[in-house]
């Protein structure tokens, strides 16, 4: 008969690590404000991974709802430019550095993005 088993950590041998209690209680801290349990951080952390706090994504979060405000500011500002005759002293220069410069700090704020919230490889 033969045997298919797949090796999975619960099967594993752990690792034990001794330290003491104000040491125990950053780790859980580091660990919660991560956003992972206890093992998964530790886990994550020995591999040589960088561990985001979920503080990066709270971040991110606001990132987003900010590039949607100017989303909806440049249509709002096209739509106004164009059916309002009072925009006619406005000149298309401004107008287009104007357009340019929303488009600009989307831009970043997308690389900002990336460059918080990364995906881990998986091990």
């Amino acid at each position: 008969m033969e045997e298919n088993k797949r090796i999975t950590r619960k099967g594993s041998t752990p690792i034990k690590v001794y330290c003491l209690p104000e040491e125990r209680e950053l780790i859980e801290q580091n660990a919660a404000a991560a956003g992972l349990s206890l093992s998964a951080f530790l886990l994550a952390v020995g591999q040589g991974y960088e561990v985001k706090g979920i503080t990066d994504y709270e971040r991110v979060r606001e990132l987003a709802r900010i590039n949607g405000d100017l989303g909806r500011l440049g249509g709002l500002l096209k739509l106004w430019l164009t059916d309002d005759e009072r925009t006619a002293r406005f000149g298309h220069a401004t107008i287009l550095a104007l357009l340019g410069r929303i488009e600009a700090t989307q831009d970043e704020m997308g690389r900002v993005m990336k460059a918080v919230v990364r995906p881990r490889a998986e091990p």
